[in-house]
């Protein structure tokens, strides 16, 4: 017998049925497309969802999902990642700020797509470090995610005020100029960091997994969240990334990405490798980005 006859004759295990079935019905249903994310995280963060909803399977939580209109905004905060910190893994930002930023003042008008901003640590930061470095007037930011309810988070610009000593260390680290108490005001036990920073900045949703390119950009910043994508969904996203990167334009990946499998590699070569900082080269864009040449 083939080794696909074999595959054909062995049933499917019923929880692998169950979640590709819920996957399925929450793309055809409500538009939000996980169905190539990492199996592994999904299948942990699906029982997790499970048990919240008090379902016993999968298949009782899609039928809350295809029927009952308050399930899906709670949903997506289980199955979108929403964990950071401010000027998070601070070589990274200091890089950025001594080797990308020198490169970024040749342009005389910057865009910035912060791809996956989650909660928004990622924006607040590069928004500060913009105006350290006097970009600030000359820059938009395109902060995009797939949950609406974190895009608000983001917008809003509010941490609780324990997490700021963290954020402070890091801000240091990066090489913050002056003390980051200068951006934020505290009091009822938070952290409003200063609304000014956000007037050059646009927050939408945008998935990675279905979306199109909306913009040419000097600097994507999208890290640690191709760890949650299937080969073929990073493939995508990167392909997205080149496509709306202008040429000489730099893209920033998580300490744990890398584009040294994807087939989009060629598009880019090693810029601070240390930080995993690439910069798109001049060799044309590839017609596709989903798979197909």
């Amino acid at each position: 017998m083939s080794p696909e006859a074999t595959a054909l004759a062995t049933p499917q295990p019923v929880e692998d049925i169950e979640l590709d079935l819920l996957l399925d019905a929450i793309w055809r249903r409500h538009q939000f497309d996980f169905r190539n994310y990492s199996r592994d995280s999904l299948k942990r963060r699906m029982d997790r969802a499970r048990v919240h909803f008090g379902c016993s399977t999968l298949s009782q939580l899609q039928e809350r999902v295809l029927h009952d209109p308050a399930v899906p905004g709670t949903l997506m905060g289980f199955l979108t990642i929403q964990v950071s910190e401010m000027f998070r893994d601070p070589a990274y930002f200091r890089a950025l700020r001594e080797h990308v930023v020198p490169h970024l003042r040749t342009w005389p008008s910057l865009k910035v797509w912060i791809a996956g901003c989650a909660n928004g640590e990622e924006f607040w930061s590069l928004a500060i470090l913009f105006r350290e470095e006097g970009l600030e007037e000359r820059t938009i930011f395109y902060c995009t995610d797939i949950n609406p309810a974190a895009l608000e988070k983001a917008k809003a610009g509010i941490y609780d005020l324990e997490r700021i000593p963290d954020f402070t260390r890091n801000h240091r680290a990066s090489g913050g100029k002056g003390s980051l108490s200068d951006y934020y005001t505290a009091g009822f036990g938070a952290a409003r960091f200063d609304p000014s920073l956000r007037r050059r900045a646009v927050f939408a949703d945008h998935n990675l997994a279905s979306d199109a390119v909306f913009s040419e950009v000097q600097l994507v910043s999208s890290r640690n969240v191709l760890i949650y994508f299937d080969r073929q969904l990073q493939d995508r996203a990167l392909g997205l990334f080149a496509r709306s990167l202008t040429r000489g334009g730099f893209l920033g990946l998580g300490a744990k990405e890398t584009l040294r499998f994807s087939r989009h590699s060629d598009l880019f070569g090693d810029f601070v490798a240390d930080e995993k900082i690439y910069r798109r080269n001049a060799t044309a864009i590839k017609e596709a980005v989903d798979g197909t040449d």
